[in-house]
């Protein structure tokens, strides 16, 4: 996928202005528009153009294409393949209303729909039609500790706003969020009041938070259910043996693991995973872990094992 320069594509600097770039776009659909044009790429021409528009005129989307921009330009070759960076959009607020786009946003392109797509769907899956503040969405990225348990953490927004000269700037404003216990990847926590004012006594819109939850260097999530890789000896493994884990709340716990027990055997701590109805389970994936042959009575014990239970683990394989 390739990388869009929009503002090459409108014929303006990063710099243009609110008005600058209204006058490029108005500029070039008078000579690309299909109705009037003669040029034989003229509808994708216009195509290109009202997506381009659709992005520098939006002070929020311009503001976040910058920054993506920006990543690209220290990280990558813009003229290679593209795909925007995991959380890209985090702590940006986007906002959706009426007429917002020049055109269908169905026919613009695949890098329009991989960076702005999932903004817009949790625009416009919020959308109110009444006539009160639009609504504001945000991505925000929590650890499993807070997930699981809850907690008030404080979070910064950025958004974007024109100055009296038309020129955008930043702001960045930072609010008190209370992350309810067990919410978990792609729910919305709503702050009620915190979207765009209301006009002519009309309320405020509300604040939506994504979710998402940060990568666990020893949990993992499927759905409402964690996952952790238990390593285990061979003697545990092959005898059975009582050993403790850690649980995602704080804790240890004794779990059972079988005789003769696999690498790869799974076992369900009921319920111990995300809080909820039903909750979740936590699974314990077993490891073997082989002691390390670093001394003569280790060196000996493997041999002595060898000669006591010979085996053979590539005996599948025909070898």
């Amino acid at each position: 996928m390739e990388f869009k320069d929009y503002y090459a594509t409108l014929g303006v600097e990063r710099a243009a202005t609110e008005d600058d770039v209204r006058k490029a776009y108005r500029r070039l659909a008078r000579k690309y528009h299909p109705d009037v044009s003669k040029e034989a790429d003229a509808e994708a021409r216009m195509r290109d153009l009202n997506e381009a528009y659709d992005v520098l005129r939006d002070p929020e989307k311009r503001a976040a294409y910058d920054g993506l921009a920006d990543r690209v330009a220290r990280g990558g070759d813009p003229q290679g393949d593209f795909q925007p960076p995991p959380g890209w959009d985090q702590g940006f607020e986007f906002h959706r209303g009426p007429g917002a786009g020049p055109a269908d946003h169905a026919d613009f392109s695949e890098f329009f729909s991989s960076v702005f797509g999932a903004a817009e769907r949790r625009g416009a899956a919020r959308h109110n039609p009444r006539a009160r503040g639009e609504d504001h969405h945000a991505a925000i990225e929590i650890t499993l500790e807070d997930a699981l348990a809850g907690a008030e953490r404080e979070i910064s927004l950025q958004s974007v706003e024109p100055d009296a000269e038309g020129r955008f700037a930043r702001r960045t404003r930072t609010l008190q969020v209370k992350i309810p216990p067990g919410v978990h990847p792609g729910q919305y926590i709503r702050l009620a009041g915190q979207g765009m004012p209301g006009s002519g006594g009309e309320p405020a819109g509300d604040l939506y938070l994504e979710v998402r939850i940060a990568p666990h260097p020893r949990w993992r999530i499927e759905g409402r259910d964690l996952y952790m890789n238990l390593p285990v000896t061979p003697t545990e493994a092959a005898l059975g043996a009582q050993v403790q884990v850690p649980t995602p709340t704080g804790g240890v716990v004794e779990v059972s693991v079988p005789a003769r027990a696999r690498g790869g055997m799974k076992l369900r701590l009921k319920e111990r995973g995300f809080p909820g109805k039903p909750p979740g389970h936590l699974y314990l994936l077993l490891e073997i872990a082989l002691p390390p042959a670093d001394s003569d009575a280790a060196q000996a014990a493997y041999r002595q094992l060898a000669q006591a239970a010979p085996f053979n683990p590539r005996s599948h394989l025909g070898v």
